[in-house]
């Protein structure tokens, strides 16, 4: 017998990606790629296309061949739930998942980092936010922005107003979340930005290539905090105009970077630093 032999084997290098579809658009191939080399972590992080009729086999099939966890985005968030061995309380009441970790046994493990990536970009780039000022107005309803509704009402936000253009999906998230709820008709949507503390458009109106997102603001105070979950461009028209009249204004791209590093932790073993240098790599 050689000495080598008598080794253990050297393990993989851990594997994570990013599954959708369409998938070439995604920025986390460059940002976990940027955290790997940062770090000096022998890994690597790929996109992954997977078809809708794909999706069950290509779960089973990840944690066998070196696959720690991937990110979900569209259109899997909601389909990997039923997919998943276990569920965060946080992923279940969003209804959405977008970070999976495959244990060493081979079960899945769901969670949803969207609220936390919302809120740190917002206590990064507005340290002096409170939750409680005032009333949040959140326009859209979709699976965004029930994230944001969870984590702005986790953060202490007293009352929550929320505006979409089908008005049934306002109303469901509010079934779903309570009291502290207000609904507002589309056509109201300005209205509702009176007195608001804290205001957030989770639509994609407004995204290079997407309509406008025309919602009057007039009512909006100088005091408000204005977010856009958009960001590209990082300055949306909506935050154009929100800085022009004084608000303090934070870009979407900090979401993303944020709810990214909670899974690049869990997988690499590392929790990554979200600075500078990270969102000008992500931006080139």
């Amino acid at each position: 017998m050689t000495e080598n032999s008598s080794q253990s084997p050297i393990p993989h290098a851990p594997l994570a990606g990013v599954i959708g579809m369409p998938i070439a658009h995604s920025r986390s191939p460059q940002l976990h790629g940027h955290w790997l080399r940062r770090y000096g972590i022998n890994g690597h992080y790929v996109p992954l296309p997977v078809m809708p009729e794909h999706l069950a086999e290509v779960l089973r099939i990840l944690p066998r061949a070196g696959f720690v966890g991937v990110n979900v985005t569209i259109p899997h968030k909601e389909a990997v739930l039923a997919l998943a061995d276990a569920v965060t309380d946080r992923a279940a009441l969003i209804g959405a998942a977008n970070t999976l970790i495959f244990r060493p046994d081979g079960k899945i493990h769901a969670d949803n980092t969207d609220g936390y990536g919302f809120i740190a970009n917002l206590r990064q780039h507005a340290p002096n936010w409170q939750p409680d000022a005032g009333p949040a107005a959140v326009i859209g309803a979709g699976g965004a922005a029930r994230a944001v509704v969870a984590a702005l009402l986790d953060s202490g936000v007293k009352e929550l107003r929320i505006t979409n253009r089908t008005r049934l999906r306002s109303e469901q998230i509010k079934s779903e979340f309570g009291a502290r709820l207000v609904v507002y008709d589309w056509a109201q949507a300005g209205n509702m930005l009176e007195d608001a503390a804290t205001v957030v458009n989770a639509t994609s109106l407004g995204m290079t290539g997407k309509q406008p997102l025309r919602v009057p603001l007039d009512a909006l105070s100088s005091d408000a905090l204005v977010t856009d979950l958009v960001y590209t461009p990082l300055m949306t028209p909506f935050l154009t105009e929100a800085a022009s009249r004084g608000c303090h204004v934070v870009d979407g791209l900090g979401m993303l970077l944020h709810q990214a590093a909670p899974g690049f932790e869990r997988w690499f073993g590392r929790r990554p630093e979200v600075d500078a240098e990270t969102r000008r790599v992500v931006l080139e």
